[in-house]
């Protein structure tokens, strides 16, 4: 199946609503049976009826066919965030005295999930270096049940070897669950290198518009259905009939927005690791990425994300770069049409130590490049450098 009949037409059945180009916005929290044993019909299989938006609903359907036709899944369950596909992923393979291995830097609310909300229930977790695929061989114990992924990551782009770490969990029964948010399934396909479970931030790349917060968790039929009957049903974070829509009208753009972006970024990385004031550039492209050789291998193309080390004195320093950008807006997220600019001080209080004795330094900028020209935001960082 290629690629632009995906994004363009697989699952929208325009012979059912008058031949309509745009899919149908159906904004409807119930539907109607004609019968009880029609009703009954969908009682028991919610999952593939239209009964309740809660749990299913046409507009979210067709989003869930594209979503799970670009990962290479029978199936996929939408939500209203990505943290909330995460974690429904995350519940739906554990119980009371289960453990889990997580990759060292995840996104901070699947941190958050692992080491503070399921240790309240009776699930443990153990943080690994992810770019050693040993480490997560390491870290098993015989109440392992799921491995955590999140290649790359979306802060320093550490990556794991999928393929390695599917095998080594399939070997001892446990399953794997990934974060493909950064590199969006165009540029990789965790399922097809044996990794059970995908989940997005739909709000980022899919989405790539910075008018939907959504999540996406992809996989076989059979595990979603697990999904659906315990957290997805259970705690209803799910994803509204028009941010669905508005998704569906999102990934009409997808490929073409992906294109501009890693050719944009490409000019914007060359340049800034050309630059003297900038002590180191991280990207899964960068050309002294200790792990360039599996990004070359796994990944089939970049996005817009590079982050940076300022060689700064101090971070008034910082702050100073980061106010002085004109065509960065400066805020959280990433993966929109436009180029953002977020500074890890930020997080931290007035006075906080440049480089800390642990964690990131407050010395970094994450930058997402989008769809500007990339010469005027070459220029934008070249006169906001001058300010350190």
């Amino acid at each position: 199946m290629d690629l632009s009949y995906i994004l363009n037409h697989l699952g929208e059945d325009r012979a059912s609503y008058h031949g309509a180009v745009a899919p149908p916005l159906v904004q409807s929290s119930i539907f109607a049976f004609p019968s009880v044993a029609d009703m009954r019909a969908g009682f028991r299989d919610e999952y593939a009826q239209h009964m309740y938006t809660r749990g299913n609903n046409p507009t979210v359907a067709m989003l869930r066919r594209k979503l799970a036709a670009l990962e290479g899944a029978e199936d996929c369950l939408v939500f209203g965030s990505g943290a909330a596909a995460m974690a429904a992923g995350v519940i739906a393979c554990v119980g009371q005295g289960d453990h889990v291995v997580c990759v060292a830097r995840p996104y901070s609310w699947t941190r958050s999930l692992l080491q503070d909300f399921l240790p309240r229930f009776g699930v443990g977790a153990s943080f690994v270096d992810g770019t050693d695929s040993a480490a997560f061989e390491a870290a098993l114990t015989p109440r392992t049940r799921l491995i955590v992924l999140e290649s790359p990551n979306s802060m320093t782009f550490e990556q794991q070897d999928l393929a390695a770490v599917a095998a080594l969990a399939r070997r001892h029964g446990i399953r794997t669950l990934c974060d493909n948010s950064h590199a969006t399934p165009l540029n990789q396909s965790p399922i097809a290198l044996g990794i059970d479970l995908v989940a997005h931030s739909a709000t980022k790349y899919l989405n790539g518009h910075s008018d939907v917060v959504a999540g996406a968790l992809c996989g076989e039929a059979a595990l979603l259905r697990a999904v659906f009957k315990g957290p997805y049903m259970t705690l209803g974070a799910i994803l509204s009939p028009h941010d669905a829509w508005l998704l569906l009208r999102g990934l009409r753009t997808l490929e073409i927005r992906m294109q501009r972006v890693a050719a944009s970024t490409r000019e914007v990385l060359a340049w800034l690791e050309r630059q003297p004031r900038i002590r180191r550039v991280w990207s899964p492209q960068a050309a002294d990425n200790p792990q360039l050789g599996l990004s070359e291998r796994q990944l089939r193309g970049a996005s817009g994300l590079v982050t940076i080390d300022l060689d700064a004195a101090d971070v008034a320093a910082v702050e100073r770069f980061c106010d002085g950008l004109e065509r960065f807006l400066m805020t959280v997220s990433w993966g929109g049409y436009e180029s953002l600019a977020f500074p890890v001080c930020a997080v931290f209080p007035p006075g906080a130590p440049l480089r800390p004795a642990a964690g990131l330094p407050l010395s970094l900028v994450r930058l997402s490049i989008g769809l500007e020209d990339p010469g005027i935001l070459i220029a934008d960082l070249e006169q906001a450098l001058t300010r350190l």
